[in-house]
């Protein structure tokens, strides 16, 4: 039994004109059911709602106002989910409309909540249909297109594979569209690897998203162990192959020896920095090499305000401020300004009690 995270992007739920494509959805949710019979457990991330939205409503193109978008998403919504709905009753199968937001991401009791409500629907063998909730979000906290919606899903049930379907037969060496001689790039070990190839960050005029996006969300996938493949939807074998883990698009391997724990990717992934701390030379150092604690005395600047318990953007001071990491801080930027520079016992004079770590190593991860 398998644990299978498909997302579908605006491009395959709907077409240029925001028509429902009802071919398209039909064998994604056919091959779906296949593997539903056969034990394995499948979630959908869907895109599609404003492009729905934007048909019902007669738009001409996608709205750029954010009100505008949550509009036309409140009014797709309702009728992108009930076609899935739809068709997975033609297989016998009962799914289920979830709506998340960053907040439910980035906040860890409601990752937990999420995580418990999903794994609760895949034992009653439900199938989640799984969208942003775009009427509530915001420009400052959203997911931006639903690609990093779905990696997170895929770490939030530790899935066994996240499938990302496009229109495109995966990653290119160069936008096929414009270069002939572009090549499929069929397996990625490496990400660095993909420096030298010219990865097209082009959406459609429904999507928020692009290829690009798409290389994010296996990155974070791989760095939890779990492989993601990028494949067309709108092929059935395609798709039936990228379901049963066969060879398809491009794969991407899961990352040898940088596996974090749950913690330590939803911090990375998911919550968002209130703040920046910059540090010297020896903290940047023993940071990265030998994996220890920040210290107030390896602190020499704070950049904006935060609380206890916020995350922050931990930087170089020198240079040109090279990025080290994120952690969750034990001290508000009040505190930090008062008591940056100073050894523990001056610190404990300040601010009796005090934690001896700004930041705890087990609370801290690499850039």
């Amino acid at each position: 039994m398998a644990t299978v995270v498909v997302k579908l992007g605006s491009s395959i739920v709907a077409d240029e004109r925001g028509e429902f494509r009802d071919d398209v959805i039909r064998h994604v949710c056919t091959e779906v059911a296949r593997r539903h019979r056969t034990g394995d457990e499948l979630v959908l991330v869907t895109s599609g709602a404003i492009a729905r939205g934007m048909r019902l409503l007669g738009l001409d193109g996608r709205p750029q106002a954010m009100d505008e978008l949550q509009a036309a998403s409140a009014v797709g919504q309702g009728t992108l989910y009930r076609s899935y709905d739809e068709l997975f009753a033609e297989h016998g199968i009962r799914a289920a409309q979830v709506l998340l937001t960053y907040y439910d991401m980035s906040a860890r009791t409601h990752y937990l909540n999420a995580r418990n409500t999903l794994r609760r629907l895949l034992d009653w063998r439900v199938v989640p249909v799984i969208n942003e909730n775009d009427t509530t979000t915001t420009d400052e906290i959203s997911f931006g297109d639903n690609d990093f919606l779905a990696a997170q899903v895929a770490i939030l049930v530790g899935a066994d594979r996240l499938v990302l379907l496009t229109e495109v037969d995966g990653l290119f060496t160069a936008d096929p569209r414009r270069d002939p001689g572009a090549e499929l790039v069929r397996e990625v070990r490496d990400f660095a690897e993909l420096e030298r190839h010219d990865i097209t960050t082009s959406t459609s005029s429904l999507g928020s998203g692009g290829m690009r996006s798409k290389v994010v969300a296996a990155e974070m996938a791989t760095a939890a162990g779990i492989p993601a493949v990028i494949a067309n939807g709108t092929r059935r074998e395609a798709v039936s192959a990228a379901l049963a883990g066969e060879p398809v698009g491009t794969r991407f391997l899961p990352q040898e020896g940088r596996q974090m724990s749950s913690f330590k990717l939803w911090l990375k992934y998911a919550k968002p920095t209130a703040g920046r701390v910059l540090v010297d030379d020896g903290a940047a150092r023993a940071l990265r090499e030998r994996g220890t604690s920040l210290l107030p005395v390896g602190i020499v600047g704070v950049r904006g305000r935060f609380e206890a318990g916020d995350a922050v953007e931990i930087r170089a001071a020198s240079g040109n401020g090279t990025p080290i990491g994120k952690g969750i801080v034990n001290y508000s930027s009040e505190e930090l300004e008062r008591i940056k520079g100073k050894k523990t016992a001056e610190v404990r004079e300040l601010i009796p009690h005090a934690s001896e770590e700004a930041v705890h190593r087990d609370y801290f991860v690499l850039d």
